[in-house]
């Protein structure tokens, strides 16, 4: 895993089909890829050997076809596929699709953040222990 900091930008106007934002980043621990299916499009029929993965739909509505069996998911909807359950991502809508699509095949290695109360601290602790930060001015417009 490389050490640092990496931004990209998600392309909503790419005309592409895929942007591979795990690739953008450097990501190395799990796969992460923006779809936009327009009216119509429908991704192949897979499974994987080792990845789950999970499907976020950002705007539109998805048809996800599990197993041949449609289920409908709508803005903020997430759906989580085992690797060995075939999937198919479709858009049977008149407006496009955005979804994300995560995916990971390792063990999760949770709770292992260290939070600070300061900036200028150098010891940390469990998120837990750490009291939330007061809220931020508003910046106007």
């Amino acid at each position: 895993m490389e050490d640092g900091v990496s931004f990209t930008q998600i392309d909503l106007d790419s005309g592409e089909r895929f942007q591979a934002l795990r690739r953008e980043l450097g990501v190395s621990t799990f796969g992460l890829n923006l779809l936009l299916l327009q009216p119509g499009q429908c991704g192949r029929i897979h499974r994987h050997e080792h990845q789950e993965e999970v499907y976020l739909v950002l705007d539109g509505e998805l048809s996800l076809y599990v197993e041949g069996e449609e289920h409908l998911l709508g803005q903020g909807a997430l759906a989580r596929v085992a690797p060995s359950v075939r999937r198919q991502l479709v858009n049977r809508r008149p407006q496009r699709v955005v979804l994300l699509a995560l995916g990971g095949a390792t063990d999760h290695t949770g709770r292992d953040g260290v939070a600070y109360v300061d900036w200028d601290d150098s010891t940390g602790a469990s998120p837990q222990e750490i009291p939330l930060p007061a809220d931020v001015p508003v910046a106007q417009a």
